[in-house]
């Protein structure tokens, strides 16, 4: 589904990205991790084209993200964007529509759907994540985990093929945390593709199907969650699993 080949990308003369390789299956879940700084976030948009790379090649569902020799023809991004949807750090709502109009905008922009079609899709996928009830109400009217699960019923109502979350907890109260992640939890059970950088190890261990650990801008380990947590071959992800864990 998601294809990354040696992906890399400078800041002016710093580089943020190295030679970066990974593959995610149709239905995978991986998890992104590691120290802050180490490219993370940076990498996983580069996926749908908010961040541009300098080097190497994406391809998600066929499509290619990324121009090279062989390829030069621009990527629809708009296209792209509709079809992987994205859940970030902080929720991107917009503060003067309501959360049922927050999910038909894109909707009827982008998929040309009718308002009645977008208002239907709408109601069921706040159904979904616990937030019917709320259709109604404005962003500033909800908790940030109410907020973040209409960020993810909005990003689920282009109908993705996979879905990128990066760190959609690092903003909430610690209380807060467990419902969001309980929503990603069924969508993994449900076989949705899935590319998440976060923290929560406990999350990790529970859904995702391969851990992927950075540092410094390069991919150190891309293991089986059960070899990363339980052996994990570098010294370095030694090291952070045993702050993080603790």
């Amino acid at each position: 589904m998601i294809s990354l080949l040696n992906v890399s990308k400078w800041y002016g003369e710093h580089r943020v990205l190295t030679d970066c390789s990974a593959y995610i299956g149709r239905g995978e879940v991986v998890v992104i991790c590691g120290p802050s700084g180490s490219g993370k976030s940076t990498l996983i948009k580069t996926v749908n084209g908010l961040e541009p790379v300098q080097q190497g090649e994406i391809v998600v569902a066929g499509t290619p993200v990324t121009t090279t020799a062989l390829n030069r023809k621009k990527p629809d991004l708009v296209k792209l964007r509709a079809r992987v949807g994205m859940v970030f750090q902080h929720f991107e709502l917009f503060p003067h529509l309501n959360v049922c109009q927050n999910l038909m905008l894109a909707q009827m922009r982008v998929l040309h759907r009718s308002r009645d079609e977008a208002a239907d899709k709408a109601r069921a996928l706040l159904q979904r994540v616990g937030m019917r009830a709320h259709e109604d109400k404005f962003p500033s009217q909800l908790s940030g985990g109410q907020q973040q699960r209409v960020a993810i019923a909005r990003a689920l109502s282009m109908d993705p093929v996979a879905m990128l979350f990066d760190e959609p907890t690092s903003a909430l109260d610690p209380e807060m945390v467990n419902e969001v992640l309980d929503v990603m939890t069924g969508l993994a059970q449900e076989g949705m593709t899935m590319l998440c950088v976060t923290h929560e190890m406990g999350f990790a261990r529970r859904v995702a199907n391969r851990v992927v650990f950075m540092d410094q801008g390069a991919i150190v380990e891309d293991e089986a969650k059960e070899v990363f947590f339980d052996r994990p071959r570098s010294a370095r992800a030694r090291e952070f699993l045993s702050r993080i864990l603790h």
